[in-house]
């Protein structure tokens, strides 16, 4: 298989940052840049990568506060995601980033995504499924022929999404998770936002968030 992916933790909040490449034309996807955009681009370089586009799972600055900055710095790279419902995270960033004593820019990606789309990461399709709740706009990257998916804050090894936040919503995330996601196939492996990764069976066996 052609397609490489190598996990970045990147700020204080050790989101991972994935860049996911095709090994054979080097054409690079970052997904979820949530900052130390530096120290993104030197891995890029280091590995002799072409960045063809940035995808975002979700709106929080963990996410999403590198986005602009690194677009900025790679003309003619889209930023593609998440969901249009995230549009108010995404305009309040820079609040966002204020409360955490952090310089981070608003963003308007050049591209929504909504449930049924495809994009292509490494030269694969991957569908898009819309999975609210950790936030509204929250979206899911997955592929059933390669068995992997790319989560964001929707699930985690032993956990799920907080829905502690205003506009969370404890129940929507529990149905996207067991009916758009665990139907899918035990076996597919999943990259999350934070921590180590897992594969949908063993969520759905032992995860004590969702429902037996």
């Amino acid at each position: 298989m052609a397609l490489k992916a190598a996990i970045l933790p990147v700020t204080a909040f050790q989101q991972n940052c994935a860049l996911v490449w095709d090994d054979t034309t080097l054409r690079a996807t970052v997904i979820d840049p949530g900052g130390d955009v530096a120290r993104i681009r030197q891995v890029l370089a280091e590995q002799g990568l072409e960045l063809e586009q940035i995808l975002l799972t979700h709106g929080h600055i963990d996410h999403a506060g590198g986005a602009d900055e690194l677009r900025e710095a790679s003309p003619g790279v889209p930023v593609v995601g998440p969901h249009l419902a995230d549009k108010m995270l995404l305009d309040n960033l820079e609040k966002q980033g204020a409360a955490y004593g952090l310089e981070v820019r608003n963003l308007v990606p050049d591209r929504w995504l909504t449930e049924g789309e495809t994009v292509t990461i490494a030269g694969q399709e991957f569908a898009v499924q819309h999975c609210p709740g950790h936030s509204p706009g929250s979206v899911v990257f997955v592929s059933e022929a390669l068995r992997i998916a790319f989560v964001g804050d929707v699930l985690f090894q032993g956990s799920i999404g907080r829905t502690d936040f205003p506009y969370g919503d404890h129940d929507a995330l529990i149905g996207a998770i067991m009916t758009k996601l665990m139907p899918l196939g035990d076996d597919i492996q999943f990259l999350c936002g934070h921590g180590p990764g897992s594969d949908f069976g063993t969520e759905r066996r032992t995860n004590p968030f969702l429902p037996r």
